[in-house]
């Protein structure tokens, strides 16, 4: 069943997004948050997997404010400069507001149990562990999160479960900054890493650069389980 382009309202207007929906027309909800190439095929062909896997899977267009609609690859550096250009433009806090109103948008879909889910990737997966501590969803994924080291200020406020994915050798994320990151989060009980010792940025991008089958693999296993768990 193909998903569809919706709008989400935000306090700030009206915000578009990719929902895709299970066949079942029941199950929980499921935030899809992007990379730094917008709500592209990767992150639509995400959600459809979700919502085949029971989830009303919602990818919302968070550089709407600064380009609505953006759509690009990881293939060319043209691409790669465009979407630099966009992720040091993009304000998280107004991300972080979208989301909540993401979040609104699927309790409130018909057919939705009510319990919401977050999985991020990249810029998204930062997204993610900012959702676990600024909003009201029930858990959260975050794939290879940039910039988590500087954003630990927030740690305490995570009362929900949080399921960290780090990329051992992740180009944008040094050794150093996953050590702060993990001795940073150890004292949280919600809080679960998991580190991919040979894995560099992006390995669960289907397609990508540094994508690996086996480590995709058990990160999906693992965010699967995370969320039968916590969103059942």
């Amino acid at each position: 069943m193909a998903g569809q382009d919706i709008t989400i309202k935000t306090a700030d207007g009206a915000m578009g997004g990719y929902l895709a929906k299970p066949a079942s027309g029941r199950g929980p909800g499921l935030v899809v948050i992007q990379e730094i190439f917008g709500v592209n095929k990767v992150m639509r062909d995400l959600a459809d997997g979700f919502a085949a896997r029971g989830y009303f899977a919602l990818a919302p267009d968070l550089f709407w404010r600064i380009q609505p609609g953006v759509q690009i690859t990881d293939k060319t550096d043209a691409e790669w400069k465009q979407a630099f250009d966009l992720m040091n433009k993009f304000d998280a806090t107004k991300g972080v507001e979208d989301i909540q109103a993401t979040i609104k948008t699927l309790r409130d879909t018909e057919g939705c149990t009510g319990k919401v889910g977050a999985v991020g990737y990249c810029l998204g997966g930062q997204l993610a562990y900012l959702t676990a501590a600024r909003t009201d969803i029930d858990a959260s994924v975050g794939y290879y999160g940039v910039n988590l080291q500087n954003l630990l200020g927030e740690a305490q406020k995570i009362k929900k479960p949080l399921m960290l994915h780090i990329a051992g050798k992740d180009q944008f994320t040094p050794p150093e900054a996953q050590k702060q990151v993990i001795d940073g989060l150890k004292g949280n009980a919600h809080v679960a890493i998991h580190v991919y010792p040979e894995m560099d940025h992006a390995f669960a991008r289907v397609g990508g650069a540094h994508y690996d089958h086996a480590n995709a693999e058990l990160a999906n296993g693992r965010t699967a389980t995370f969320f039968r768990q916590h969103l059942s």
